[in-house]
């Protein structure tokens, strides 16, 4: 057992968005730098064990990655899930890992090898040839001692001078190799890099597409932070749209932020309910970190005072299903145009002047808001991963993620594609298979016109029904989900039994205990 320190390196750091040019002896001065960085630093860390201790000292195992791939690809105008994205992928990939085993085997020419190369020589240069053939595409049969396919570089749409780089790199990394041998016997792996991302300024995490153009981030201690995608107007700009009409389609997603303009709940129409000119304030202070309009409105927001000033009792402010909005005479209509100018529609789709053919560079992990539709295919999600594997040391941290309503058979069969592309580690995720999720593209509540809730007491008692076996299985209607279900009524509860039936069956396989 090993650890390894991890970094990871900003993508978008390296891109020039007016000269549309990625700066590729900036990358690999990086790549060289962090490299030795995290070298200096294996004799630095601590370990939670004595074996750990001793395995990390004696293969000297790196961590150096990237993130922020899906931005990258979507300021340069590039669609996540294309061939093209993915060569660029794996280039890049590609760089990182053969430069940093060209230093790695510089460094071993004054300090020497790790210390178990001399045992780990043959299978250790073996695998660096066979990076090196995926840099050059190899065909099949020239690969050493693999049984699954490997996607290498496709020289037909990656960039000429990316390419050029890679199959550079890997030349340099076994030649040095050959000679030195390799200071580290792990050189990189693909990190999640979810909060670190945070701190770097990054749109998209490790390797991953964007989850949503417009995310809200639960926090630990409660509440959220919205997080919009700052790659939206870059990418406009690279597809050649002019200044009033990325203003236009960036506020179409993410909203204008301001009352000023907005249809049906505006300061005119608030003045009139009784708001005063320093309440208005305070909303416009909150507007651009709200998920729907209804939330900058409340008690936190404007304070006891005011909610007494407008006739509100502290029972009906205090309350969970207080909306100030519809309590001041708004109507669902009124609020949802307003909504949609202030907060966004929060998806791309149908926003003016965006082209059709220019929609596949906006997509993301997941539908986007109320309104979207479009999203990568979860087969996606692998062929990217796979494109990038094949010049990792170690695995890919990386969510393959998935609309509610995939079968049995989906999931069955991205197992079988993972494998079949040599993925050594892959991670699904079902959108809403948990009670809670740390990122979410659309609000837990939103607004329902009365005559979408009616059959739903119905439903729920059908549901009841299933559960405890009292009728044949009943589906709530297409569109209906548990959460809309159960909107403004108590959620049925049903006991575990108190005791478990069955039994378990201590078994190995392989030696290990299952």
């Amino acid at each position: 057992n090993t650890a390894c320190n991890l970094a990871s390196l900003n993508l978008v750091k390296f891109y020039d968005d007016e000269e549309q040019a990625f700066d590729i002896d900036a990358y690999l001065h990086a790549i060289r730098l962090w490299t030795m960085v995290l070298e200096i630093s294996v004799t630095m860390a601590q370990f939670p064990s004595r074996e750990i201790a001793e395995g990390s000292y004696n293969y000297r195992t790196l961590g150096l990655g990237y993130a922020n791939l899906g931005s990258l690809l979507m300021r340069s105008g590039i669609p996540y899930d294309s061939e093209e994205g993915r060569a660029i992928a794996g280039t890049l990939t590609a760089i990182l890992t053969g430069h940093s085993y060209a230093t790695s085997a510089e460094m071993a020419s004054v300090l020497g090898p790790f210390a178990k190369y001399e045992m780990n020589k043959d299978s250790m240069l073996r695998v660096i040839r066979n990076h090196r053939q995926a840099a050059y595409n190899a065909d099949r049969e020239e690969y050493e001692g693999l049984s699954h396919y490997v996607m290498g570089i496709d020289a037909d749409v990656a960039p000429a001078d990316l390419l050029q780089t890679a199959q550079l790199v890997w030349d340099n990394a076994l030649n040095l190799g050959e000679q030195h041998g390799f200071r580290n016997a792990q050189a990189t792996v693909l990190a999640p890099t979810g909060t670190i991302g945070l701190q770097m300024d990054c749109d998209t995490t490790g390797v991953e597409p964007d989850f949503a153009l417009v995310k809200f981030k639960k926090l630990a201690g409660g509440g959220y932070f919205k997080i919009a995608n700052q790659s939206i107007a870059p990418a406009l700009r690279h597809l050649g749209y002019t200044a009033d009409q990325i203003d236009e389609i960036v506020d179409y997603v993410v909203g204008t932020m301001t009352l000023l303009g907005a249809p049906g709940v505006n300061r005119a129409s608030l003045t009139s309910k009784g708001l005063t000119t320093d309440d208005l304030r305070k909303v416009e202070e909150v507007l651009s970190g709200v998920f729907e309009l209804k939330h900058a409105f409340n008690v936190f927001v404007l304070g006891e005072e005011t909610m007494e000033r407008l006739g509100f009792t502290e029972e009906q402010y205090s309350s969970f299903e207080f909306d100030m909005l519809r309590q001041l005479g708004f109507s669902a209509d009124d609020i949802r145009r307003a909504n949609d100018v202030v907060c966004g529609r929060q998806t791309i789709e149908g926003a003016p002047y965006l082209r059709d053919e220019h929609l596949p560079v906006f997509d993301t992990a997941n539908r986007n808001g109320k309104y979207g539709e479009r999203f990568i295919h979860h087969n996606g999600h692998i062929k990217m991963m796979a494109a990038a594997q094949p010049f990792i040391s170690g695995a890919i941290s990386k969510t393959i993620n998935m609309p509610n309503e995939v079968t049995t058979e989906d999931i069955e069969g991205s197992y079988m594609l993972s494998a079949e592309l040599g993925l050594k580690a892959m991670a699904l995720y079902r959108d809403g298979s948990k009670a809670s999720q740390p990122l979410s593209a659309t609000s837990d509540e939103g607004e329902h016109p009365d005559d979408e809730l009616e059959g739903l007491p119905e439903a729920l008692e059908d549901e009841a029904r299933i559960v405890t076996g009292t009728a044949p299985a009943i589906h709530f209607a297409p569109g209906v989900s548990p959460t809309m279900a159960y909107q403004g009524m108590s959620r049925p509860r049903f006991l575990l039994p108190a005791r478990r039936t069955g039994f378990t069956q201590e078994a190995r396989v392989g030696g290990h205990k299952l």
